[in-house]
């Protein structure tokens, strides 16, 4: 009989409910449901910021998807979806001691998901979005967090930024570079290219060496159709308009950041200024193979495991929730975000290797950091409920 255990393990789900009270007893009955239970709805009631402290609110997320873009394989829908959501819920668990229930969707109309999250948020402390495909992410996110008193990220997004620029600054290090001075390339204008490309910024890269492109070419202030974030974007970046597609973009650049899916040819490559960055970060397929990249990069990293510095979400998304939900903060501040990728950073600050730049998704010491950092940040920026 052949045996799969990849379907071995998630036969049944890869998660459940348990009770943390006992229930062994009329007098256990009695407390943890009726009459006991009465008495801290009626003081729920009374004073609403109490259920951060009598119910699971204050130490549990949403992970919502609508299966539009379910890691790289497409839009598949709600109910495939399903094991990618149950597994981001128990790495929460597992590295954030967060808990998070999976919810997927049956639409991918952008009010619908708004009414529908909205009505949902009384019962989370916190509202992760995932997988679901850009430009429609954008503006959830968006009217979400205007609308919501309680954090909501969208982690295809700023997870990915995060620990990209947490990479980045650690690359540059032993590579002996300032971050203002390197030249960035990014494959790729979707949710994550959109994210990484301002988390750059925001961190320290010169917003003018950055050319980002999409599938028809680098974004530039000539292209009058571009409209929301693409435009954005390129009102802020590739102050010089080169045009022409990632080729045209890598000339000269010390920085590939791959983040659209597609391949991009070697002889691109050699185009790169000499001993700079590749980072391919496309999964399961990197936009370029290690191997190949580094035959003309000094540092390389992907999105894979079986490869040295994997760019991975887990190192961001259980430590910042942690944190914000710590603190009760009402959102995730551009602050919390850079502070999460600088404590990602200095984990491994003393232990720095080409092949090292980041952490393990394993290593203990990693959401525990982030979240000290993005707590401390979170009351500095001034957006943590009384």
């Amino acid at each position: 009989m052949f045996v799969d255990p990849v379907f071995d393990l998630h036969r049944g789900g890869k998660m459940a409910v348990t009770s943390t009270v006992p229930l062994a007893t009329r007098e256990d009955l009695a407390l943890a449901y009726t009459p006991g239970v009465a008495r801290v709805c009626e003081a729920i009631a009374a004073d609403e910021s109490l259920a951060d402290t009598y119910t699971w609110v204050g130490h549990t997320v949403a992970v919502v998807t609508d299966g539009s873009a379910v890691l790289g394989l497409g839009n598949l829908g709600p109910r495939p979806a399903m094991p990618v959501m149950e597994g981001k819920a128990v790495l929460f668990k597992q590295f954030g001691g967060v808990d998070a229930v999976p919810v997927c969707l049956a639409t991918q109309d952008v009010e619908e998901i708004i009414a529908t999250v909205t009505a949902l948020a009384p019962s989370f402390g916190g509202i992760n979005l995932e997988d679901i495909a850009a430009p429609r992410c954008f503006e959830i996110e968006r009217r979400l967090d205007e609308a919501l008193p309680i954090p909501v990220f969208h982690d295809d997004q700023h997870g990915t930024a995060i620990v990209v620029l947490a990479a980045l600054r650690n690359a540059a290090t032993v590579l002996d570079r300032k971050l203002c001075d390197l030249r960035v390339a990014v494959s790729g204008a979707g949710a994550a290219g959109v994210a990484v490309t301002n988390m750059l910024i925001a961190g320290g890269v010169n917003g003018d060496q950055v050319i980002v492109c999409d599938s028809r070419g680098t974004l530039h202030s000539g292209r009058s159709e571009l409209s929301g974030a693409k435009a954005d974007l390129a009102a802020r970046t590739n102050a010089d308009r080169v045009t022409g597609g990632i080729a045209e973009a890598l000339r000269g650049a010390d920085v590939l950041i791959g983040v659209s899916g597609g391949t991009i040819a070697e002889p691109a490559l050699a185009g790169m200024a000499p001993g700079g960055i590749i980072f391919a970060l496309a999964n399961p397929e990197p936009e370029v193979h290690p191997e190949i990249a580094a035959r003309y990069a000094a540092v390389v990293a992907t999105g894979r495991s079986d490869f040295p510095n994997q760019i991975n979400n887990v190192l961001a998304f259980p430590g910042v929730f942690r944190g914000a939900l710590d603190a009760r903060a009402t959102r995730i501040t551009e602050g919390m975000k850079i502070a999460a990728a600088e404590a990602i950073a200095a984990v491994v600050a003393e232990e720095l290797r080409p092949d090292a730049i980041v952490p393990s998704p394993l290593d203990p010491r990693v959401a525990p950091a982030v979240a000290a950092a993005v707590y401390a940040t979170a009351i500095r920026d001034g957006v943590v409920r009384a």
